[in-house]
């Protein structure tokens, strides 16, 4: 139901906007403005999702998990979204997840207001046989190149 509420917030605010630009520079021009910024956040999303593909691959390559990038290709696709979403509230939201230092903050504070587990089997508990709890050990056998089966004639 929130999600509703903010929804028709959202559009209203969208409308007067439009309505508050239209009588000041006319509506042509505001939609050109709207058009021009779609177009503009396009090109920069595209620029932005690459470089941070880049960076993701490169960490991977060594061995490194890309958390940041995650975060910023998923703060790059949200800017996308509203970005091609016609109005200027949501255009403003778009560029601001495009600037990294907005992005900093935004993590840092979304870091800081909830809560995350770390498990690591370094400092898991262990029990009477020095092994990991919730690890199963086991033998395997590659099976890659199976033998053919006997024939019993």
């Amino acid at each position: 139901m929130p999600f509703l509420i903010l929804f028709f917030l959202l559009s209203f605010i969208e409308v007067y906007l439009f309505a508050v630009f239209g009588a000041k520079i006319g509506v042509l021009n505001t939609l050109v403005l709207c058009f021009v910024t779609a177009i503009l956040g396009g090109f920069l999303v595209r620029l932005q999702g690459l470089a941070t593909l880049m960076k993701a691959q490169t960490n991977l390559r060594h061995g490194k998990m890309p958390i940041n990038e995650l975060f910023d290709g998923f703060c790059i696709i949200i800017a996308g979204f509203t970005l091609i979403t016609p109005g200027f509230m949501t255009d403003i939201v778009g560029f601001l997840l495009l600037v990294p230092p907005f992005r900093l903050v935004l993590k840092s504070f979304l870091l800081k207001k909830t809560k995350f587990k770390e498990f690591s089997t370094q400092n898991a508990p262990s029990n009477e046989n020095n092994s990991v709890e919730g690890v199963i050990e086991g033998e395997y056998e590659n099976v890659s190149n199976p033998k053919p089966p006997l024939n019993k004639d």
